[in-house]
């Protein structure tokens, strides 16, 4: 063999070894990196969960006071229209029943059966008429 073909066979053997080389050194830096992340993870894992848990129970609470400022909202506004709705509903069964009442009021009288305010009124006559008897009783 020439001495060119074997210089190319030792240079690419070293070209092989250091590409060997870098692997491994590579390869042991990844592994080095991933033990100090676990012993890191280890160390302070404890101490970051404790954060997250005040920071979510933080989140949990603005998040209950928002539901229940939202919830206080809604049941405002269902007062509101459900007052509404009582007072229309309220207006619509007094006009029912004053308008129920008229009817049978004249239903009676074209009957000849007195209405509630005739009653009255002979009422008040008849209270009128016993006081002038009282007093004629009381002057003889």
């Amino acid at each position: 063999m020439s001495k060119v073909a074997v210089k190319k066979k030792i240079e690419a053997v070293a070209s092989k070894s250091n590409v060997l080389g870098d692997i491994k050194h590579y390869g042991r830096q990844i592994w080095l990196a991933g033990l100090g992340a676990y012993a890191k993870a280890g160390q302070e894992g404890a101490d970051y969960l404790k954060e997250l848990v005040k920071a979510g129970e933080s989140v949990e609470k603005q998040g209950k006071k928002l539901v229940t400022e939202q919830v206080e909202a809604a049941n405002s506004q269902i007062d509101s229209v459900k007052s509404n709705v009582y007072s229309k509903v309220e207006d619509r069964f007094e006009k029912l029943e004053k308008a129920f009442d008229d009817r049978v009021a004249s239903a009676l009288n074209r009957v000849g059966i007195p209405s509630r305010q005739d009653v009255d009124a002979l009422s008040a006559k008849l209270d009128v008429l016993n006081e002038l008897l009282a007093r004629v009783a009381k002057t003889q």
